[in-house]
């Protein structure tokens, strides 16, 4: 039988290494993986890709990620691209003055170093806008800037208490000073207008069109359901999914509502049922168990530091009780959920790990594939219990490295001793843990190979050092095995993220081989074509 796709000329990466040079593929399966007796299979119909030299790997799988908000996001006032507070009220006041038709200014995605402490101040964007509501989630979306039409609107003023999961930013009179933090959010993120059906599909094509650009075949929407202004995805995957135009492989975390007890469980399974079609599926759990270190809400054993090396009274936020946790994952577990927790403090890393230990107690083992995404800071102590508990390692690479935000904003509060257990995916691999890697997009860059790069490096794409936390870097090899094998595992797509015979042909091509070039230069890379069972979903120009 001859194949349908050749690819030749290699390498290929394969469990064994880069050995194969050819690739054939019938129908969506990967029929054949060699040598030069490979191109026997090409026939008067085969589409013959020559890779000369470059390499072929399997499709990237993006373990936490946020699509449909992220392209959302793109379309209203993006402030990614600003680095300081001139330049974020000057991307403000020109989205405004473009889009004078909208009633609320919404967007978001700037940088928490642009301003003093993190906490850009609601004068700015009255300058800018003052006659509008403006609602401007930061890049990690754990807090949001806010103008003071509306705090007027939300009725938020000097008199307003912090709700319990947040904090309302005040000035030294006690006025609301123009950031909430965390569940604070809300107070006026549900007063802005909420997308279209329309708008939402729009926005994960807009997303999946990028996601594919990149080499990403699959992922896990760490979000799908309602929380603090953010819109529902899953109408749009079910639409997408229904239509055939959701070529990605896509697993969505159903939202653990924090607010409510085990009573959602069983609204969580109808939901499970009903979301689950084509190639999206609703079997994941997703549990935010605590904040970031950066405003001070992720959840630390030990107290923060103020600005003088002082222990505070402060250990952070917890958004679900540690005692009730091991019975909800407990039950959550038996009912075949997976659970995807974000545990970013060592406080919820630990609360995580003893859940899934009480789970496994109870339930005995399962194929559930509980992961843990985030986290920042692992005690020690921690961090073997990962492949003692078959718990994957879910990571964030472009986060372990030198930037005005760790610098200033984490590492003094943190001090020398727990800044030096920050993203520790050298000591989980040397334990035996099982990585996977996402990117937590809008949060951070999509884009799998920035990544891998600081995986390797510890270094930002671009910078020269210094190396953060050196003895934590990562072989090339095995961060592209947590963005492949280690992704599809948790996602439970077994016939993907490996190119071998039989599995499903979701396969990249970049535009060289990394491995023959120095590490520094990994970033440089780029993705040439990019495969979803057998059928090309993005070719770069000339690719």
């Amino acid at each position: 039988m001859h194949a349908d796709l050749l690819f030749t000329g290699g390498p290929v990466l394969t469990p064994e290494g880069r050995t194969a040079t050819a690739v054939a593929v019938t129908g969506d399966r990967v029929t054949a993986v060699g040598g030069d007796e490979v191109r026997e299979l090409a026939g008067p119909r085969t589409e013959v890709v020559e890779l000369a030299g470059r390499l072929l790997l399997p499709g990237f799988q993006d373990a936490h990620v946020h699509p449909v908000p992220a392209g959302l996001e793109l379309t209203q006032c993006d402030l990614t691209g600003a680095k300081t507070a001139a330049e974020s009220v000057a991307a403000v006041r020109a989205y405004a003055e473009a889009h004078p038709e909208r009633e609320w200014i919404t967007g978001g995605g700037w940088s928490m170093e642009a301003f003093e402490g993190g906490t850009p101040a609601k004068e700015l964007l009255d300058a800018v806008v003052p006659d509008r509501p403006v609602y401007l989630p930061n890049r990690d979306h754990h807090g949001a800037w806010v103008n003071s039409r509306a705090l007027e609107l939300a009725g938020v003023t000097r008199d307003t208490p912090d709700p319990a999961d947040g904090r309302i930013e005040r000035d030294a009179s006690g006025e609301p000073s123009g950031t909430l933090q965390e569940g604070a959010m809300h107070l006026v993120g549900r007063l802005t207008p909420a997308a279209t059906p329309g708008d939402r599909l729009a926005a994960l094509l807009h997303a999946q069109r990028h996601l594919h650009s990149l080499g990403i075949t699959a992922w896990q929407d760490a979000l799908v359901g309602d929380f603090l202004g953010m819109d529902d995805p899953a109408g749009a995957y079910l639409a997408a999914a229904r239509d055939g135009s959701l070529t990605a492989r896509v697993v969505g975390a159903l939202w653990w509502d924090r607010g409510r007890g085990a009573e959602q469980i069983p609204e969580l399974v109808e939901r499970r049922q009903a979301l689950s079609h084509g190639r999206f599926r609703a079997g994941t759990v997703k549990l935010m168990l605590d904040g970031v270190a950066e405003n001070g809400t992720a959840a630390l054993l030990d107290p923060y530091l103020d600005r003088c090396g002082c222990a505070t009274a402060n250990r952070g936020t917890s958004f679900l009780a540690p005692g009730q946790l091991p019975k909800y994952v407990t039950e959550l577990d038996a009912l075949g959920f997976q659970c995807h927790f974000h545990a970013l403090g060592d406080r919820a890393v630990r609360d995580a790990l003893d859940a899934i230990e009480a789970a496994r107690g109870a339930n005995g083992p399962s194929d559930t594939r509980p992961h843990l995404a985030h986290l920042q800071v692992v005690h020690p102590d921690d961090v073997p219990r990962f492949a003692a508990l078959g718990a994957t390692a879910n990571i964030q690479p472009l986060w372990a490295a030198h930037e005005p935000q760790m610098d200033e904003l984490t590492i003094p509060f943190l001090g020398p001793e727990r800044a030096g257990w920050q993203y520790p995916f050298g000591a989980l691999l040397r334990s035996g843990a099982r990585l996977a890697a996402g990117s937590d997009w809008p949060v951070s860059s999509p884009d799998p190979l920035e990544g891998i790069h600081v995986a390797v490096n510890r270094v930002v794409p671009g910078g020269t050092g210094p190396v953060f936390l050196p003895g934590e870097r990562i072989a090339l090899a095995e961060a592209l095995t947590a963005y492949t094998a280690g992704s599809a595992y948790v996602n439970h797509l077994d016939d993907t993220g490996a190119v071998r015979s039989g599995a499903l042909a979701d396969l990249v091509v970049l535009d060289r081989d990394p491995f023959t070039g120095p590490p520094e230069e990994i970033a440089e890379t780029r993705v040439a074509r990019t495969y979803v069972g057998g059928a090309r979903v993005y070719a770069a120009e000339g690719a």
